[in-house]
């Protein structure tokens, strides 16, 4: 669903008590707030409770008055409160390395409005995707890996983010692996993307074992990333069905594409403050 311009976005998360979904909705109803959408869940295994809620604001709204009543008229559920103001455009950074499908995708979404992002940096390990950033007058850095200083570059790379202020870095095929340091930096702030192929082939070539082996289904995983390789709490999954007429290149550019908007939405969901970390797995109200 697509968010309203004129919408500010209130989320929230706390141990499971009595009265949350009251406390959040009879405040924003004394401050003559217009809620427009509203989604809520409650983990009974973790006894979690989670809530977002997006609503329209009286012209009298006073935003430091309301940030301080919200917090605390909410502090005796002990809630966790972040509040996105209308139109507020996420910084992002992009990593790649030589495949430009995801790359292409986010930054025509983002070119046309569908993802209320700010792309203020590409990083790669390679100099190929350059002239695609120039042409979206996008700063390039091009930070080649040292395999004998692995950290260096991403000391490189933690400064760029910092530097930029971005709040998300999106791992549009970067095909290299994060050090466990970086990960624990970029920890609920780092999406990556990869193929999903049952069973699961690992290695060279993953889409020519999947055809040797006559798959019926090709898919794509976007997940946050973690210091487990491709284990981290998933966001979103895609899927498509395929049989014995796709051959090892059909199957690799139906992988590209469900790559693709599996990303974006992904991506999506984190800068609509959809997502959620629920210990090792993550709640996408509205998804």
């Amino acid at each position: 669903m697509s968010r309203t311009p004129d919408t500010w976005i209130l989320t929230a998360h706390c141990p499971s008590v009595l009265g949350t979904v009251d406390a959040v909705t009879r405040f924003l109803f004394e401050q003559r707030c217009y809620v427009t959408e509203h989604h809520s869940f409650d983990d009974r295994l973790s006894s979690r409770f989670f809530i977002r809620v997006e609503f329209r604001q009286p012209q009298d709204f006073d935003e430091a008055a309301f940030r301080v009543g919200v917090a605390e008229r909410l502090a005796p559920f002990a809630m966790q409160v972040e509040l996105t103001p209308p139109g507020y455009r996420a910084k992002v950074v992009l990593m790649v390395s030589k495949a430009d499908h995801c790359l292409n995708d986010l930054l025509y979404r983002q070119r046309i409005g569908q993802l209320a992002m700010d792309v203020v940096a590409v990083v790669s390990n390679h100099p190929d995707l350059k002239p695609l950033a120039d042409w979206h007058g996008i700063p390039y850095h091009h930070f080649p890996l040292d395999p004998n200083d692995k950290p260096a570059q991403e000391r490189r790379v933690m400064q760029v983010v910092e530097e930029t202020g971005a709040e998300l870095v999106v791992l549009a095929r970067y095909m290299q692996v994060l050090s466990a340091d970086l990960c624990r930096k970029l920890d609920g702030r780092a999406i990556n993307i990869h193929h999903s192929l049952l069973p699961g082939f690992k290695g060279a070539k993953p889409y020519h074992q999947a055809y040797q082996k006559g798959v019926k289904l090709v898919g794509a995983t976007a997940h946050y990333v973690n210091d487990h390789l491709d284990e981290g709490p998933i966001i979103a999954q895609g899927v498509e069905a395929v049989d014995h007429a796709h051959y090892p290149e059909d199957l690799i550019a139906k992988g590209r594409d469900i790559e693709c908007l599996t990303l974006a939405r992904a991506v999506g969901y984190h800068i609509d403050r959809r997502v959620f970390l629920n210990a090792n797995r993550t709640v996408v109200l509205n998804a």
